[in-house]
């Protein structure tokens, strides 16, 4: 969970606004109240005592740091098992990116004078010992102060270069465009790596264009646009220079900053200055930076690529700024209308049929105008995932090691690869209030040992509770019995409450007079929660119990919006606009400090990521406009992100995994053994185990338990209507 503004930390820095944040934890602007200056605090949220060591090292080496080009480090420290903080410089002004977006593309001699500035501080980091790589150069990332000095900021993915080893302050990620081909693990880095992304950089600054992916141009799936054909204003030379430096071959590219420096000079003519001399033209006195995005921007140009950064601090595709209409278009289209309007009026005085006439005109634009609504997507409309025979082939997958290779807990060995278990036995399927669910002494899952679901087999859908059992004979209780239906559980985090939706019609519900309502494990206490106008549904309890995320209709179309329980508020999380028809079926981080939800996006569902504040939305899986991502879990170290995709059009569906700092990078691939078809998996509270609905006879629905690793799969519910929404029940921890 992100930090609230006005908390202290160390008894020192007191937390002013939050700048950024991503999966391994936030950035804040704050306040080091014993100097009155305003600081940059990056956090990482993972304690163990291995990040704890490395995340020492790595502050004392940055703290070293001295270069008029560089912001200091100047504290560094690890509250228990909240998390490790560096404490850095705070620079005021706007960064490249926003300025690209303010002008729409900078001239050639603001390139020159930023990309000699930034290889002043990347000649310095790379002749440190232990040499050290900033591994993370982009425009987001190059500040420009209100005096027109240049920095290099952010030394969160930088690399310390030790002997035949190296250790990385932040997780391992890459930023699309900006990241050459062997940051993506097809080779060391070294200081050539940051010199691919300065050229890259200048690069997206003189075109306006984020270039072609690195990895992909190493697969031959790419090629480079020339920057002169998006910006033929640039010079031959100044072109070459910086093509070079994007070479694919590191060894193509300039060996060393220094000798990229005198590239860029030698092509404008220009003298070499002082180092922290290089100064460009300041940002406007009034420019505090874009206030934070409440929805995402719209498409970027057709040219660039689709991939946003990997971390929510990081790099946005921008889009260059519009000029603005000229006044006299305006005014051409009010004399237009006006003579349009005169020979209606001399059309109707002066001849006999003239009313007719101008009636048929009127019709003509009427028709015309419903034809253009009609082709307009529909905001309301919601996806049919109807399953049929027909299996659509998942995407390639790359020839790397399956990530999910986890030894669950012993279980009876299974053979069993798809959904067609008719040799395990069929539970009772009346409810037995007697049975007793006390918790197993090694319960299955880390919890305990039970799950909540919905079913409908007494004609409309209710909430149980069953206890795992690898016999068959699943036992489980009802919970609620209204009639209207419930269905979509979510548990509290200790264990002892459900928050559900009502009504409930069935899995394809649209919910469009859905309300929240919380009862005990029990079955006792059902209550129903305040959330105002519009209800809402796909609830999903915080982390921390203090919050309830759920989608809403309240504002025309399906939005997410959190519910805090603690003074009884109701705020916008991500409000669908604009291209966004819907976003709904939100999924808490473990950490509680951001979310993943499904946002339909010109009728194609994606998998997108937003703060816990609702600042940075993101895109996290790139599949194309031909697939559909849904249903995202989250593992509970918070490393990977298990997914449900599907075929636009009547298909099956498959399992998908990706490493969550990879976001962004197409490198989502199926889960190797994974059944078909499968839905609305989630993980168990230890990490070996899934949930999940699967199909027997691919029309009715049951639960199933899955090991992380594919090897075994057992049917929990067997009945002739539908099981679904599945849920975990964790462990209530004193």
């Amino acid at each position: 969970m992100a930090l609230e503004r006005g908390t202290l930390l160390h008894k020192r820095y007191r937390v002013v606004e939050i700048l950024g944040q991503g999966g391994m934890g936030s950035v804040y602007r704050a306040v080091d109240e014993n100097l009155g200056v305003d600081v940059a605090l990056k956090e990482n949220l993972f304690t163990t005592d291995e990040y704890a060591r490395q995340f020492r090292l790595e502050a004392v080496i940055l703290a070293n740091l001295r270069h008029p080009n560089l912001p200091r480090v100047t504290d560094h420290f690890v509250i228990g098992d909240q998390g490790q903080y560096l404490v850095m410089d705070y620079i005021e002004g706007e960064d490249l990116r926003q300025r690209m977006e303010r002008l729409g593309m900078i001239s050639e001699d603001e390139a020159v004078t930023i990309g000699a500035a930034i290889c002043d501080a990347l000649t310095y980091l790379h002749t440190r010992r232990p040499p050290i790589l900033h591994r993370d150069i982009k425009p987001g990332n190059v500040k420009i102060t209100p005096d027109g000095h240049i920095f290099l900021v952010d030394f969160g993915l930088a690399k310390v270069m030790q002997g035949s080893q190296a250790t990385t302050t932040g997780a391992r990620a890459m930023t699309p465009g900006y990241s050459p081909p062997e940051q993506y693990g097809t080779a060391r880095t070294d200081p050539r790596t940051d010199i691919y992304s300065l050229g890259a950089t200048l690069y997206a600054a003189l075109t306006g264009v984020i270039p072609e992916d690195g990895l992909a141009r190493a697969m031959d799936n790419a090629q480079l646009t020339p920057l002169r054909k998006r910006n033929p204003k640039v010079s031959k030379r100044l072109a070459a220079v910086i093509e070079k430096a994007m070479a694919i071959d590191p060894n193509e590219r300039y060996q060393t900053a220094e000798e990229f420096k005198k590239a860029l000079l030698a092509a404008k003519s220009r003298t070499e200055q002082l180092t922290g001399s290089y100064v460009v033209t300041p940002p406007p006195p009034s420019h505090e930076g874009p206030p934070p995005m409440k929805t995402p921007p719209f498409e970027p140009p057709a040219d660039q690529p689709l991939h946003p950064p990997l971390e929510a601090a990081e790099e946005k595709p921008f889009v260059p700024a519009r000029k603005k209409k000229r006044r006299s278009s305006c005014f051409s289209q009010a004399v237009l209308f006006s003579l349009f309007l005169i020979a209606a009026f001399l059309l109707w005085i002066n001849f006999p049929d003239g009313r007719t006439t101008l009636s048929r005109w009127l019709d003509a634009l009427r028709i015309a105008t419903s034809a253009i609504a009609q082709m307009s997507p529909s905001p309301s409309s919601s996806p049919q995932l109807e399953v049929t025979e027909t299996q659509a082939s998942p995407l390639p997958l790359p020839t790397e090691p399956a990530l999910l290779t986890v030894t669950p807990s012993p279980l009876p060995p299974s053979p069993m690869p798809t959904f067609t278990l008719a040799a395990i036995a069929t539970p009772s399927l009346t409810p037995t209030p007697e049975a007793t669910l006390t918790p197993s002494p090694t319960p299955i899952g880390g919890g305990y040992g039970q799950f909540a679901f919905a079913s409908a087999r007494t004609g409309i859908p209710q909430i149980y509770l069953a206890e795992i059992n690898l016999e068959g004979n699943t036992p489980k209780i009802p919970l609620v019995n209204l009639s209207e239906g419930a269905c979509q559980p979510s548990w509290s985090p200790d264990g002892l409450r459900l928050v559900f939706t009502s009504p409930c019609r069935g899995v394809n519900d649209k919910f469009e007079d859905a309300k929240l309502y919380v009862v005990n494990a029990d079955g006792t206490g059902l209550t129903p929660l305040e959330i105002g106008a519009g209800g809402g549904y796909d609830p999903a309890w915080s982390p921390d119990g203090t919050r309830i995320a759920f989608a809403s209709r309240r504002n025309g179309r399906p939005s997410i919006y959190l519910l805090d329980l603690v003074n009884s508020t109701v705020t916008p999380l991500f409000e669908a606009t604009r291209s966004f028809f819907e976003a709904r079926w939100p999924v808490w981080s473990p950490f509680g400090n951001q979310l993943l939800f499904v946002a339909n996006r010109y009728n194609v569902y994606e998998i997108w990521s937003i703060t816990d504040t609702g600042l940075n939305p993101q895109q996290v899986v790139f599949s194309g406009p031909d697939y559909y991502d849904l249903d995202p879990a989250w593992t509970p170290d918070g490393q990977v992100v298990l997914f449900i995709q599907r075929k636009v059009g009547p298909s099956t569906k498959w399992l998908m995994q990706l490493v969550y700092e990879e976001r962004g990078l197409g490198k989502a691939r199926t889960v190797a053994g994974a059944p078909t078809p499968l839905e609305d998996v989630e993980v168990s509270p230890d990490g070996l185990w899934l949930l999940l609905e699967g199909w027997s006879d691919k029309v009715n629905r049951d639960i199933y338990l899955m090991s992380l690793d594919t090897k075994t799969l057992v049917r929990l519910t067997q009945d002739p209507l539908d099981d679904f929404d599945p849920t975990w029940r964790p462990l209530n921890s004193p």
